[in-house]
Order: C-alpha cells, then structure tokens, then sequence
C-alpha cells in the first residue's frame, strides 16, 4: 500500500463500503465520509472537497448519479458498481472535461483481472475450434440485485471479441449457437465464483475463480484509490496492474 494518508469518501456503506473502511484504516487511511440510502443529502460539494478520493459501490440505480455528482465536483473516483454502463461514455468524458482521474472496474480482484487476461488469452487460441461450445456460471450471494454479474458480463464481452462465431450472450436458456450461455446462481453468502467452460464431444477446457472473502475486493479497490489520486485520465484494473 502506498505510504500516503488518503482521506476517504464511501458512496455506498453496504458489506463492501464497510470492508473497504476496515482495511482502509488498518492501512492508515481515513474514512471522512459514508454514504448510505439514509444520508444522500451529504453527497455534496462541501462535504465532497474534503476528499482525497472517493470509492463509489452502489446499486445499477443510482451509480450513475453518483458518479456525476462526483465528476462535477472534481473528485478522483474508484467505481465497482455494476449494470450501469449504457451511461459509461457520458460519465467517463465528464471526468475528462473536469480534468479529474476515474477508475472503473467490474471487479477489483487481483485474482479476477488476472483470470481477465487469460480469458482473452484462451478466447484467441479457441476462436477456430468450432468443436468447442461456451458456456459460463455465476454464482453469488441472494442480495445481489444484478445477473448476470457485472465480472460474467465481462467475461463474456472479452469472448465475445475474439471468437467470431459468437456475437452475444444469453441467460439460462439453451440451443442459440452464436450466443454464449450464461447461468446465474444465487445462494446464501456466496462471495463470487465465475467459471468459464469450452466442451467438446471429447473433452473439455474451463478456467475458474472462486472469492473465499470480500477482502480481495476491498483490498484491490484500494490500491485503485492510491493509483488514481494525482492522476488525470480514464483508467482500468489493467493501467493498475500493468496485465
């Protein structure tokens, strides 16, 4: 972690805003700031200048707000909500234009953006095998409000990219041959496991990550914080991690 005291905004104060301030001050940060459904209102300017950076893990409805509230008052941000990105142009050149650093990443798991490059890494050597089908499974906890995951999602995009047989996705249904399936699974306290299966008649080649805590997540939305403070542009998981 960096050697920088960092004062800290939390826009959203859920399992995930509460993890990251654990960590955060056990890292020598300062939390000044928590934002929940029961204080919006102090998501404004006078409070917002007093930070640092902020670390924004709210829901699909109210992510974008928050992120242009923070753009306008020219606030470095980290954003791990997801199903928000139809407004993901218009929030990143309001950064750019407020000359203010943003970092957007569906997932912060050092382990995830790692299991991010290999996935495309495969997807290029599989794009001719026609004999291999894909598929993929999410699985998280019951409280989360999205499916598929914002980090399937990806996954898929990443595929999606570079196997021309497949031109989009589809959830829990079967029998579209250019699409890739997706099935989502919602079980108590699940943190997040995401697997991606190429099947053959023959064999079968998948690649899997599983999260044991949410600590993984708060500790990489973190060290996305340190990157960005001082910084002027559009970032990802992969400026930070340079993969």
């Amino acid at each position: 972690m960096s050697g920088k005291k960092l004062k800290i905004g939390l826009i959203g104060y859920g399992k995930m805003g509460k993890t990251i301030e654990k960590i955060a001050i056990k890292n020598g940060h300062e939390v000044i700031l928590r934002i929940s459904t029961s204080n919006v209102l102090e998501l404004n300017a006078k409070n917002l200048n007093a930070l640092d950076v902020a670390i924004e893990f709210t829901s699909p409805q109210s992510a974008a707000k928050n992120l242009e509230i923070l753009a306008q008052n020219k606030v470095p941000t980290v954003c791990g909500s997801t199903a928000w990105l139809s407004d993901y142009d218009r929030i990143s050149k309001l950064f750019l234009e407020n000359e203010t650093p943003f970092l957007y990443s569906s997932n912060f798991s050092v382990g995830v953006n790692v299991m991010f490059a290999v996935n495309k890494y495969l997807a290029k050597l599989m794009d001719n095998l026609s004999e291999y089908d894909i598929s993929m499974t999410e699985s998280h906890h019951i409280e989360k409000k999205d499916a598929p995951s914002g980090t399937g999602v990806t996954l898929a995009e990443q595929i999606i990219e570079n196997i021309k047989r497949k031109d989009g996705w589809h959830q829990d249904e079967k029998d579209i041959n250019d699409k890739i399936e997706i099935s989502s699974i919602r079980e108590n306290d699940v943190k997040g496991i995401h697997e991606v299966r190429y099947t053959s008649s023959i064999d079968e080649i998948s690649i899997r990550h599983e999260a044991y805590t949410r600590e993984g997540f708060a500790k990489g939305s973190l060290m996305a914080a340190e990157f960005v403070v001082g910084k002027k542009g559009i970032f990802s998981m992969n400026d930070l991690l340079n993969i």
